[in-house]
């Protein structure tokens, strides 16, 4: 039983929630155009600049849904810097542990989106300079009690990759309840995760992410995506898998699955609705909700909603929509 659900048995305030990982801009551009190079010129249907990082993301969605949440990460000293701060800063995130370098700027993505699809550049700034050393320090100096740390993009930040299984057995140790979404590898080597997944109780990926972190880790290519968590959860956590339109379902030792249903929504954008539903789940956690599939119910909901507005962090329910949604 993890340090959440051993609370929910009775009313209580949420627990904190502690997210670890990347913070920078996104300029999220939509259209129905594949870029091409000689100097082609297309015209996309919109473009904005709003927050992103998958983990900046999942915090705002904590944020919004009722649970006081901070964010441990880098920014650089500039334009992009200031815009990512304010911005969690609007969401209602606590940036006390946001560190500014003045040696690296901030980190930026573009993102061609479609309602089926997106492509992402990025830069990664100061994204890599995040360390184990400075997430045990903030950790270990929290004034209030133990509750969640999720951490996200593993493999934007091999610094911190390299620290994590010493960084999460010590939060263990304290109290704190652990989750990582990986993320995509985009070096599709999936490395190191071995030593992580015994520290963690729970492991969000998306079904492709599933697959490529098993078969990173030697499990058989030719069992189906269950079976795959599964042997998974074997390893350590319990994992809650985020299956596009179908929703999302959770699986632990015994096979026993867990589903539920997304909402039916005219998609605008998709860019980060995983980090939405990491959110959801998250946060039915920290507010002590006992029944595994109402917390996935919490998490495909709020990753559904987040799709009807542009970006990340531009549609996200609050707890009211989502309770709204959510009634009988």
């Amino acid at each position: 039983m993890t340090q959440a659900e051993s609370s929910a048995a009775a009313p209580h305030a949420p627990l904190p929630v502690v997210v670890v990982g990347d913070a920078n801009v996104d300029l999220v551009l939509r259209g129905d155009v594949v870029p091409r190079f000689g100097q082609a010129e297309q015209l996309a249907e919109s473009g904005d600049l709003v927050l992103g990082g998958s983990a900046s993301i999942a915090a705002a969605g904590v944020a919004r849904l009722g649970v006081p949440t901070s964010l441990v990460a880098r920014v650089g000293a500039d334009t992009f810097g200031t815009f990512t701060l304010d911005a969690l800063r609007t969401c209602g995130v606590d940036v006390a542990h946001v560190e500014t370098a003045d040696d690296e700027p901030t980190g930026l993505s573009v993102i061609l989106s479609t309602p089926q699809d997106r492509a992402i550049l990025t830069v990664p700034g100061t994204i890599p300079t995040l360390t184990g050393e400075r997430v045990t320090h903030v950790l270990d100096g929290r004034a209030t009690g133990p509750g969640l740390v999720h951490v996200a993009s593993y493999f934007l930040q091999p610094g911190l990759a390299r620290a994590l299984p010493d960084v999460l057995a010590r939060a263990r140790e304290q109290g704190w309840t652990t989750s990582l979404d990986t993320n995509w590898d985009p070096g599709e080597q999936w490395a190191g995760l071995d030593e992580v997944l015994p520290h963690l109780d729970l492991l969000l990926p998306n079904r492709n992410e599933l697959r490529a972190i098993a078969g990173a880790l030697g499990e058989p290519a030719d069992l189906d995506d269950v079976a795959l968590a599964t042997r998974l959860a074997r390893r350590g956590p319990r994992v809650v898998v985020k299956d596009g339109a179908d929703g999302g379902w959770s699986v632990g030792t015994d096979g026993d699955v867990v589903r539920a249903p997304g909402v039916t929504v005219d998609v605008v954008d998709t860019t980060g609705a995983g980090d939405s539903f990491d959110a959801g789940y998250l946060a039915a956690l920290a507010h002590g909700v006992p029944d595994e599939r109402t917390r996935v119910r919490w998490a495909t909901t709020a990753g559904s909603l987040s799709t009807l507005g542009s970006g990340g962090t531009g549609r996200q329910a609050t707890l009211g929509e989502l309770e709204r949604e959510l009634a009988p």
